[in-house]
């Protein structure tokens, strides 16, 4: 009887190990068979999103910079805008500055649902060193634009991000209940009334870490006025994941 259970064993294992060997055989074949078009030069880029190249000349955010806003500063301690009005949130980390041609992936995913950018850009996220985040959120969209859209950026990037990492995530658990002009439309000092009472909670973040997932920090107020509820909610820290950091305007 053991004798059978281990040629069983060994046969399974060989069976497995066959087609592992398989499946990579085929993945390598297809590779060369169909390879995949860099998204941003056209080049085959294998089954990268990205060629080398591209990916290199990605405008990464500079090693010093606030960490709470991700601004870039010299000093790498928290910027004066911080200091004079700090903002619900605690924490930042962004991948790229909000320049070419990480704007053009950022677009193509936002304008021109291009899905499959929210894995690259989940891969990138993490790549950064996930702090210990109890549960993540997406930034939310209004029901009118979600419909217009047909999907939220933020929400497929927290999803991809999720089956990574295996932190906890609901689409569901942040609202947005007044469609409000779209930030870029306004002036600096016009965006955080714009927001406010914007986002409503259905989630219970008492004592929790929590991450919010967006694509693009400008002033920031839309994850302030996230982070507030969310504070009110009862949650103990919030850090802030997003795709690009803008520079800082002249005179803002």
């Amino acid at each position: 009887m053991r004798r059978n259970g281990e040629a069983a064993i060994f046969f399974e294992n060989g069976s497995f190990m066959l087609r592992r060997v398989i499946r990579d055989a085929t993945g390598r074949m297809l590779d060369l068979l169909l390879p995949q078009d860099c998204r941003l030069c056209g080049l085959p880029s294998g089954k990268a999103l990205l060629c080398p190249a591209c990916r290199d000349d990605l405008p990464r955010l500079p090693a010093a910079h606030c960490p709470v806003c991700a601004l870039p500063v010299p000093t790498a301690q928290v910027c004066g805008r911080c200091l004079k009005h700090p903002p619900a949130f605690d924490a930042t980390l962004a991948v790229w500055a909000y320049a070419e041609p990480a704007d053009g992936l950022i677009h193509a995913l936002k304008f021109r649902a291009q899905l499959p950018l929210a894995g690259f850009f989940a891969d990138q996220l993490a790549a950064l060193g996930l702090p210990p985040v109890d549960r993540l959120f997406a930034m939310p969209l209004h029901r009118c634009r979600l419909v217009e859209r047909g999907f939220n950026q933020s929400v497929e990037i927290a999803r991809a991000l999720a089956r990574r990492s295996g932190i906890a995530f609901d689409a569901f658990a942040l609202e947005r209940v007044h469609d409000t002009p779209p930030q870029r439309d306004l002036a600096w000092s016009q965006r955080r009334r714009n927001v406010r009472g914007a986002f409503v909670l259905r989630a219970d973040v008492a004592g929790r870490h929590v991450a919010v997932i967006d694509d693009v920090l400008t002033t920031g107020a839309s994850l302030h006025e996230v982070a507030r509820v969310l504070k009110a909610g009862g949650a103990l820290t919030v850090t802030n994941l997003v795709l690009a950091r803008t520079p800082k305007l002249r005179g803002k």
